[in-house]
């Protein structure tokens, strides 16, 4: 493959177009919004110039609902060999696809299991897709070739591809993606009219829950309306937990000691059912979850600091797996919280705190 077309430059797709660009390919970009394009362009994503002739592989980079007009213009014109979309959702977007009379045979819908919570070419990034899942859902009527052109471009942009049915891919993502940015946004409006003082106490508990509900409200009414019936279908789930809960709750608060007791269980059993859910979540590189341990160091809030940690911990030879970073309310420091090896824990505090660093387990 040596040529694409990006259709849509917003964060998913100039990112694919920055991607394969780096990879040496022709990326010819094209959006409803020249500026869009103009901007992927500047960006290093490809050229807004037309291609002389057929590209290889033509990318549909738009809303879900806009995929099958997009797709059909598309091979109306004859811009590709092959054809693929990026849409969140893959079930709406197959049948739109098949009552406007596409072409399915050099068709393969497809999408990348990576985003960020800014939008438009301005949040793209090269490396979006890099160890992330990539869906496919080919239909009896992709042919092999179409398949192929597919599994190269998710290569080319270091994702890992993973061939799943249209309708439970919809139902994976409801339950994965989509109800969990609902349930971030429900809590984080908890926060819209609370008291300034209660909202100072935010560490990052509150913060690793309400990150996601930073994201583009007009992009996920696009996302959510393709998906609806199934995302509905899981929040009604989580409402009936919650029930469950709220009545748990409230038996702790009973005057009777049996009462309380049942309370008490009720909330263990749900905990107990959150820890058995959360490690199920696959681990670093997709493999199983693996226990990492981790080391808070004190940090200042100056140029330099975090770097100059990290290269001391490198000179250790410590891999840092995961890193967080909270910080103190009302105080120019913050807590690196690095996660890493339990073999190497105690070397690791023991070094760090030699060399000046204020350090705990």
């Amino acid at each position: 493959m040596r040529t694409v077309a990006v259709v849509g430059t917003g964060l998913i797709g100039t990112s694919l177009a920055l991607a394969l660009a780096g990879r040496g390919l022709t990326v010819h970009l094209e959006d409803a919004d020249p500026d869009a394009a103009r901007t992927a362009a500047s960006l290093g994503a490809g050229t807004t110039e037309p291609a002389d002739g057929p590209v290889d592989l033509a990318i549909v980079a738009v809303p879900p609902a806009l995929v099958g007009k997009v797709l059909a213009d598309c091979q109306r014109r004859g811009l590709a060999r092959w054809y693929t979309d990026v849409a969140s959702v893959k079930t709406g977007p197959r049948a739109d696809v098949t009552a406007l009379g596409c072409d399915t045979v050099h068709y393969i819908g497809s999408h990348p299991m990576a985003g960020r919570e800014r939008t438009g070419p301005l949040a793209a990034r090269a490396d979006l897709f890099e160890g992330r899942p990539w869906v496919l859902t080919p239909t009896e009527d992709t042919d092999t070739e179409t398949l192929n052109a597919a599994l190269e471009m998710v290569a080319l942009c270091g994702a890992v591809p993973i061939v799943m049915d249209a309708t439970a891919h919809d139902r994976a993502v409801a339950l994965v993606s989509h109800a969990p940015q609902l349930f971030s946004s429900l809590v984080a409006a908890r926060l819209e009219h609370a008291d300034e003082t209660a909202v100072r106490l935010a560490g990052q508990g509150v913060r690793d829950v309400t990150r996601i509900a930073g994201s583009n409200p007009a992009m996920w009414v696009d996302i959510l309306s393709a998906n609806a019936g199934v995302v509905a279908d899981i929040l009604e789930e989580l409402a009936a937990d919650l029930g469950d809960t709220v009545t748990a709750l409230r038996a702790l608060e009973a005057a009777d000691e049996g009462e309380r007791r049942t309370g008490a269980a009720g909330i263990e059993a749900v905990l107990r059912r959150g820890n058995s859910g959360q490690a199920r979540i696959p681990g670093k590189h997709g493999a199983p979850p693996t226990r990492y341990e981790t080391v808070s160091v004190v940090l200042g809030d100056q140029p330099g600091e975090l770097g100059r940690l990290f290269g001391e911990v490198g000179a250790l030879g410590v891999n840092i797996e995961d890193v967080a970073i909270e910080h103190s309310t009302g105080q120019q420091v913050g807590f690196v919280q690095l996660s890493v090896a339990p073999a190497a824990v105690q070397r690791l505090i023991g070094a760090l705190g030699q060399h000046g660093w204020s350090v705990r387990e």
